[in-house]
């Protein structure tokens, strides 16, 4: 059997970062994947992920994505790709909103956490939304917060290059090959799956929306999967206060719907059109039984609810739609721990629709976790001990 220092399993968004981080410390780390990433079956796709300093889930996780910024930086360096693009992002509210965004207080955290970190950012009135960004319908009673270091990033692009820069760094990447299960002993960690039995010292698991099924049913019922669906729809009129540059990442608290919705400039240009989605956690699903298609009948009830009455200048006309996969939590926050039954297995779904762009600090913590059993970032508010509270 073969014996590595750390086993990665999963090689989306947290174990792509997770592995690279791995050996660049010299660890001999092997990462498994079912799939061959970046692939279109988990939650590490779809072009473009919003990336923001002030964090609206909690101040708590700023530390997170203020590193990961950095960290996006170096691995643009060192791999030649471009991963990180800042536009500004404007998030928008009021008191009469009735859709909610992960938690109730997001926008009042946003701020908190701004200004806490010292994060750069504007407090906006309706007038001064519709005179710096006139595609946004706004109502008299909203209000912004701006940005100007917020952005996205590309996060099949992340992915690639990570895992590129992993297996430069001396990483076995293994595609293809499902995990069946996993145990620990007191002496090492074991998995098997449809190719072989692997050993280390210690195992990650960053296996997304497999989670639950891998960690049984004592723990699976502590997080649920839903379907998300991502929309392009086309610009009627003149690009140009849609591109980036012009038109910001947004977030937007809307009034008289459930959802809110988020969205991107028209990052592609015209062809490309504007990204727009809402989160929907209608219907549980797994990852075998999701249903990947969207249907014509579910893009143009998008537009006629969450796009016409608030971007007028996109039109009707869907350019693409993709579904993907959230992992949920039941208070929307990241698990980041060891596993209740063994020290030697390390946990992490930072997930529940917010969690990519933190996740080269993750899998920096998740590397110094392994390999020298701390770390510097607080991460006592991802107890997996609180959901079975």
């Amino acid at each position: 059997m073969e014996r590595y220092d750390t086993i990665v399993l999963g090689l989306g968004a947290m174990g792509s970062a997770s592995a690279y981080q791995l050996a660049k410390r010299g660890n001999k780390v092997l990462g498994i994947d079912q799939f061959a990433p970046p692939h279109n079956f988990g939650s590490s796709h779809g072009d473009t992920r919003i990336t923001r300093l002030a964090i609206g889930e909690g101040v708590h996780y700023s530390p997170l994505v203020m590193r990961s910024h950095e960290l996006w930086r170096e691995i643009e360096r060192e791999s030649g790709a471009r991963l990180l693009f800042k536009t500004g992002g404007l998030i928008i509210s009021s008191p009469a909103k009735t859709s909610m965004l992960h938690v109730p207080d997001f926008f009042a955290n946003t701020v908190a956490a701004a200004e806490k970190y010292g994060v750069a950012h504007e407090n906006l009135d309706a007038r001064e939304m519709r005179k710096r960004f006139p595609p946004f319908r706004v109502h008299d009673d909203e209000v912004g917060y701006y940005e100007p270091e917020a952005g996205y990033l590309r996060p099949e692009e992340c992915v690639r290059a990570q895992l590129k820069l992993a297996a430069a760094r001396g990483a076995e990447i293994h595609t293809s090959e499902k995990v069946l299960a996993f145990e620990a002993s007191p002496h090492e960690a074991t998995v098997r799956t449809d190719k072989g039995t692997y050993a280390a010292e210690k195992l990650i698991v960053t296996a997304g929306a497999w989670l639950p099924q891998l960690l049984g049913a004592r723990y699976s019922k502590l997080f649920k999967i839903y379907r998300q669906l991502l929309f392009w729809f086309d610009v009627d009129g003149p690009v140009e206060p849609l591109l980036p540059g012009t038109f910001p990442i947004f977030i937007w608290e809307l009034q008289g719907t459930r959802q809110a919705i988020y969205g991107f400039p028209a990052v592609d240009g015209a062809g490309g059109g504007v990204k727009v989605a809402t989160q929907q956690y209608e219907t549980e699903t797994t990852p075998e039984t999701v249903n990947r298609t969207v249907a014509p009948e579910e893009a143009a009830a998008m537009h006629r609810a969450y796009v016409a009455p608030y971007l007028p200048a996109l039109s009707d006309k869907c350019l693409k739609a993709v579904a993907c996969l959230y992992t949920v939590t039941r208070d929307a926050g990241f698990v980041i721990d060891t596993h209740p039954d063994s020290d030697r297995i390390l946990l992490a779904s930072p997930c529940s629709g917010h969690g990519f762009k933190h996740s080269a600090a993750i899998g920096e913590a998740l590397a110094e976790l392994a390999t020298v059993g701390k770390t510097r970032f607080d991460l006592s508010e991802f107890k997996l001990a609180r959901l079975q509270a």
